[in-house]
């Protein structure tokens, strides 16, 4: 059995959140609250974006070329 994917959403009518579970084809696809709202909007997912443990590259530090050159 696949894992599908759960969305979250939030009712702009009502305030209610709510989960979805639906294919990441259908991430977008409109949801209806519970309470039958139309007006409903998918919130960002903390879940998943942390990455791995591995600690960050570094070098260099930042600026709009890897700096040094802008400064």
């Amino acid at each position: 059995m696949r894992d599908v994917p759960t969305y979250e959403f939030r009712c702009r009518s009502c305030g209610s959140t709510f989960e979805v579970q639906r294919p990441m084809a259908a991430s977008s696809d409109p949801a209806a609250c519970p309470e039958g709202h139309d007006d409903t909007v998918k919130l960002l997912s903390m879940a998943g974006l942390g990455g791995s443990s591995a600690p960050a590259p570094s070098g260099g530090g930042g600026g709009c070329c890897g700096g040094g050159c802008c400064g």
